[in-house]
């Protein structure tokens, strides 16, 4: 499966997926791509202290802190960056992580739910390099996908 078709079929699931499906996927995959393991590389130089007590607090709390309160706690991060290009990799996904789904708790949208997914994805990808042509091929790209699917797919009978 090339890059292009791996996202193709990411926005079907996405587009065809239960409520509850769209939900549940959220929930595990931002809790996932804003594990600590990920802020290790976070630094004074690149963010203030403020900032990164906020960025530490948004993700200990992902599942329990509303759309307006992660909001604030992203307003908090941004308005402490320190550096104009060049925040670590893992922080920069953790922030994006952490966008994505207050946009989606705020307005409810799909979209936000696609591109957690290829966050995901893209987490994966740093750590293996996946084949553009075969993008499937390493065990861990193939296992992200499966996660992706298992989540999404409509099943008969699960309540929206």
């Amino acid at each position: 499966m090339t890059y292009s078709e791996l996202e193709a079929a990411i926005l079907r699931l996405v587009v065809e997926a239960t409520e509850g499906g769209v939900r549940a996927f959220g929930e595990e995959t931002v809790t996932r791509l804003v594990r600590p393991d990920l802020l290790v590389g976070a630094t004074d130089d690149e963010l203030g202290e403020e900032a990164l007590t906020a960025l530490g607090d948004a993700c200990a709390n992902v599942l329990t802190i509303g759309a307006a309160e992660l909001h604030d706690a992203l307003a908090t991060v941004y308005d402490g960056i320190l550096v104009d290009d060049g925040l670590d990799q893992g922080v920069l996904t953790v922030i994006s992580a952490l966008a994505h789904w207050q946009s989606y708790l705020e307005q409810n949208r799909r979209g936000e739910i696609y591109e957690l997914a290829i966050r995901s994805v893209e987490d994966v990808d740093h750590d293996v390099s996946a084949d553009l042509d075969d993008f499937l091929a390493t065990p861990e790209m193939a296992a992200e996908y499966a996660r992706i699917r298992r989540l999404l797919a409509p099943r008969a009978g699960r309540e929206t």
